[in-house]
């Protein structure tokens, strides 16, 4: 069998995918150990997420510019690198100082591994079938939220520390190799700041009203599931290990991976903004469920080995958190397409930037709101805002669609 030029230039992107993801969910099912071990509470906690939003913010224009004008490889190999000293950095960290400054550097590097190895699949990607690549790269991402959890709850009990963030770095150095060597540079020629027409677009201003309330929603209960899984009762939570809380993570990644492609597909023959809808009201609804799943704590318990008891409080968490990942499977490659659609020969890599930056006020901010909450009233709020703020995203993208274009946008956009 013959591999050809674009196969290795996919696979080459889908390791990187791979790898990056890894290093994210690695650090998200340690959360509550780093809470722990740290002493953090209350806005802390929400510091410790805001940090590293606040982080891929700073690079998300110059990055966005730089994609559009130079080599998209290049700068690929330099993220994926700056990621690799991130991952290096959390094995030895003792104080919160360190632990946000570790954030930040992660930070740096998602940014640019996020937004440019979008543009690469986005060009490398034929227009009638680019939803459905960019869902099989996102489904590399999703299995690595998979060995992110389990794996990452696994070693750590195991190891420790070192040996888990060392093979961490080893695959990213290893996909920064094979992006080097197998992934073509591009020409770019687009001068001038493409930022300022495609804040203009049409198409990008209308599902803005839903991406901006749907980044608090995704930024609270996403961040918030294993913190609810993982700490203490006294703090609200279930207070499992590492390894329920890997587990319970890893099934969104499970269904969010076998879902991305095919949706993806669907929405390139459908229409991307119905498949919006469609994920994103159901992610709301299964939010505000969420914060219920303590009440069934008595309907079942066995025993796991390396888990312990296993109650019906966290059968629940595992069939919710599943539900989020298909619902999320439906938004997500439809929402990248249609940004690829608008940027391609304009300047993609601007296009993924403003989206990015479109989720970066909530992204930042909802943590700290979700610390307050979790402080103020109870951690089940952080679920009931989520949720609430998914739905509202919907229902306004709906209104401002059908209102300016006609119920047959949801299937024509």
């Amino acid at each position: 069998m013959v591999v050809t030029n674009d196969e290795l230039q996919f696979s080459s992107l889908y390791l990187a995918r791979f790898a990056t993801s890894f290093g994210f969910m690695t650090v998200l099912t340690l959360l509550p150990d780093y809470i722990d071990a740290l002493g953090a509470t209350g806005v802390t906690i929400g510091l410790f997420i805001t940090a590293l939003e606040l982080a891929r913010t700073v690079g998300i224009i110059p990055l966005g510019w730089a994609g559009d004008r130079y080599s998209k490889r290049v700068l690929f190999v330099g993220a994926l690198l700056v990621s690799a000293l991130a991952y290096l950095s959390f094995a030895r960290v003792t104080t919160i100082p360190g632990f946000l400054a570790a954030r930040t550097l992660q930070g740096l590097g998602l940014t640019g591994t996020g937004l440019l190895g979008l543009a690469l699949i986005g060009e490398l990607a034929p227009n009638d079938g680019r939803a459905n690549l960019i869902g099989k790269y996102n489904a590399f991402r999703m299995a690595a939220g998979i060995a992110g959890t389990i794996g990452a709850g696994i070693l750590f009990s195991l190891t420790g520390f070192d040996v888990l963030f060392g093979l961490l770095t080893i695959l990213l150095i290893t996909a920064a190799v094979s992006v080097w060597l197998f992934v073509n540079g591009d020409e770019s020629t687009i001068t001038g700041f493409a930022f300022a027409d495609l804040a203009l677009n049409r198409r990008i201003l209308t599902f803005t009203s839903f991406r901006a309330q749907y980044a608090i929603a995704v930024s609270l209960v996403r961040k918030w599931v294993p913190i609810f899984v993982g700490v203490s009762a006294a703090q609200g939570g279930l207070a499992y290990g590492t390894v329920v809380v890997g587990a319970v993570l890893s099934v969104e990644k499970v269904t969010n991976m076998l879902c991305q492609p095919l949706a993806g597909e669907f929405s390139d023959q459908q229409g991307r903004a119905l498949f919006v809808s469609l994920g994103g009201g159901a992610y709301g609804l299964i939010a505000l469920a969420f914060p219920f799943a303590s009440r069934f704590e008595g309907l079942v318990t066995f025993s796991v080995p390396m888990a312990g008891e296993i109650t019906g409080a966290v059968v629940v968490a595992l069939l919710l958190n599943g539900l989020l990942g298909v619902a999320d499977a439906f938004r997500e490659p439809a929402s990248m397409a249609l940004f690829a659609d608008e940027g391609k020969g304009e300047g993609i890599t601007s296009s993924f930037g403003v989206r990015s930056l479109v989720w970066k006020p909530g992204s930042i901010l909802a943590p700290l709101a979700g610390g307050w909450l979790m402080g103020q009233f109870g951690i089940e709020w952080v679920f009931f805002v989520g949720g609430l703020a998914a739905l509202s995203g919907v229902a306004t993208f709906f209104g401002i669609l059908t209102w300016n274009h006609g119920t047959g946008a949801l299937r024509q956009w």
